[in-house]
């Protein structure tokens, strides 16, 4: 008896594990997202005066052919800023946040000790228009809804092509419920190794991509480095989702995850 009740609890954990990480499959923009690779923040260069999240570098990387990769902040009077951290401090040596100041404060600041501004997302997008396309990354400060929504409409606006990807769920739900035209992706990483501040249930979920079951995303971006799991391994096969590989710096790790059909995110190197 005991061993029948072991054998059905361990086929429900099974059935969850297969059902939690779906994806949607299919989503006519993969004919054009799979034919780039896409430079991380831009094809910046520091050694060389390039920062990280500039528009010198988001024009490196569509003259070049690539496409990108950039992250929105929303600020506090709801404009879109192109940075990755909230903190300025590691990129424009100032102990505030993007979230906490309005698009014009920002202007004041500069990035990597050079003359490049923080750009807002409506100077960036004119760079792509007719070029490769971006994976928009959404960075949500307690304000998913208002930050996929904002960007959202910004996007509307432009001619580009791209994807939106968060490692927040409730962002890539709203999309789900009020955009589900639009290519969604789900950002994660080995967070039980790497907490960042997580409850250990949700480290879990992330890591394994069990939000899945409640965003149904149409890929999964993943650090490369762990990336060997069975999540992923069903993510490919079972659902014939997408995987997307971050960050990458060599030409020999872009071959390991090519040849698995995963795309590229890079940096530190040109193809």
């Amino acid at each position: 008896m005991i061993g029948w009740i072991l054998l059905g609890a361990v086929a429900l954990v099974v059935l969850f594990w297969l059902v939690a990480v779906r994806c949607r499959h299919g989503h006519p923009a993969w004919e054009e997202l799979r034919r780039y690779r896409y430079a991380h923040r831009g094809l910046h260069d520091k050694k060389h005066g390039v920062p990280e999240n500039s528009l010198v570098a988001f024009r490196r990387a569509a003259e070049r052919g690539y496409g990108a990769e950039l992250d929105v902040h929303l600020t506090r009077d709801g404009k879109l800023a192109v940075i990755h951290d909230d903190s300025l401090l590691r990129t424009a040596g100032v102990d505030v946040k993007a979230s906490a100041l309005t698009a014009q404060q920002l202007t004041q600041y500069r990035l990597e000790g050079t003359e490049e501004k923080i750009p807002m997302l409506e100077e960036v997008l004119p760079l792509f228009e007719g070029k490769g396309p971006l994976i928009v990354e959404l960075k949500v400060e307690g304000n998913a809804d208002q930050l996929a929504r904002a960007t959202c409409e910004m996007l509307d606006r432009y001619q580009v092509k791209y994807c939106i990807e968060s490692f927040h769920p409730k962002a890539l739900m709203w999309l789900k419920r009020h955009r589900p035209e639009i290519c969604r992706g789900q950002l994660s990483q080995d967070f039980i190794k790497n907490r960042s501040g997580l409850p250990l249930l949700a480290a879990v979920a992330m890591t394994y991509v069990f939000t899945n079951l409640l965003t149904c995303p149409d890929f999964v971006a993943y650090h490369w480095k762990d990336r060997r799991r069975l999540s992923l391994f069903l993510v490919r096969r079972l659902w014939r989702g997408q995987e997307v590989s971050w960050t990458i710096r060599s030409a020999e790790e872009m071959k390991q995850v090519e040849q698995d059909g995963c795309l590229s995110i890079f940096e530190s190197f040109e193809p």
